[in-house]
């Protein structure tokens, strides 16, 4: 009897002392949280940056699908404009028929992009026009900068979609009560201001001007489509399964359902004939 009593003392006292330790480590944390928000100065950071706004995406919600018009032009907006500084090191471009090219057009774009390659007879590195099997080829920047590849882009940043539009139709000019608050704060000489960006300071220029492509559908290029467009594409880079997944995804949850509903039929019938035992 001593022994059962100690054994249950000893655990109520574990119990207690991890009780105590995880409310010391949740009110020290909301401490210095609450401290250190009251501390810190307001920046121009903090003040001016802008959440994403938020567009309506045919591939949003359960039943939303990838609209492969969009995903055309924005790949187009990706290979004319973004693909000079930015690679898509993860994408390959035989995926490209998941787009509705067929595989002659696939072919022949693959073959217009010149690819890494090892000589056969010096071992020397060379290139060589692409093939389908091949991914895009990484992109060489010169400029200042590091620019990042873009296949997982929608993936990284929060809210990647709406961000990545948001960002692109987000240049514009510095507005004075930034300075009027923050006079320290200053955009560097290579910088252009974008609030959509964390810092407010993006080292690279505002990439798209309307009509800067000419879409194959005849949709008008402006920055706002532009940018949407190639936003959905960045998103079809980073999941391309998406629709497959949605696809495959309502089926294993009807299954689920009816699995469920047969199991508890099956539990009734089962038990039906055993009768409680009656105490007393």
């Amino acid at each position: 009897m001593s022994q059962l009593f100690s054994i249950r003392f000893i655990g109520i006292l574990i119990g207690l002392g991890f009780t105590v330790a995880v409310l010391w480590a949740f009110g020290n944390g909301a401490y210095t949280v609450i401290s250190e928000g009251q501390l810190k100065p307001a920046t121009a950071e903090h003040e001016f940056h802008k959440t994403p706004n938020q567009y309506a995406w045919s591939f949003d919600g359960p039943f939303g699908r990838f609209d492969q018009q969009q995903l055309q032009r924005g790949f187009k907006v990706y290979d004319e404009v973004c693909a000079a500084c930015h690679s898509l090191k993860f994408v390959a471009f035989r995926d490209l028929e998941q787009l509705g090219y067929d595989e002659g057009q696939v072919k022949a774009f693959a073959a217009s992009k010149q690819v890494p390659d090892v000589d056969p007879v010096t071992q020397e590195p060379t290139t060589r026009p692409g093939l389908p099997t091949d991914y895009f080829p990484h992109v060489a920047y010169a400029g200042a900068g590091n620019p990042p590849d873009l296949s997982l882009m929608a993936k990284a940043r929060h809210d990647g979609t709406n961000y990545i539009a948001s960002l692109l139709t987000g240049y514009t000019e510095m507005p004075a009560e930034v300075t009027e608050e923050f006079p320290d704060f200053a955009i560097p000489a290579t910088g252009y201001y974008n609030p959509y960006f964390a810092n407010l300071a993006l080292a690279m220029p505002a990439p798209l001007a309307d009509g800067q492509v000419t879409y194959d559908d005849g949709t008008e290029a402006t920055v706002e489509q532009m940018s949407k467009d190639v936003a959905a594409f960045l998103t079809w880079t980073a999941e391309p399964t998406l629709d497959k997944r949605k696809q495959t995804g309502w089926p294993v949850l009807i299954f689920l359902l009816f699995a469920t509903v047969l199991a508890y039929l099956s539990k009734q019938q089962i038990w039906a004939a055993v009768k409680p035992k009656k105490h007393g």
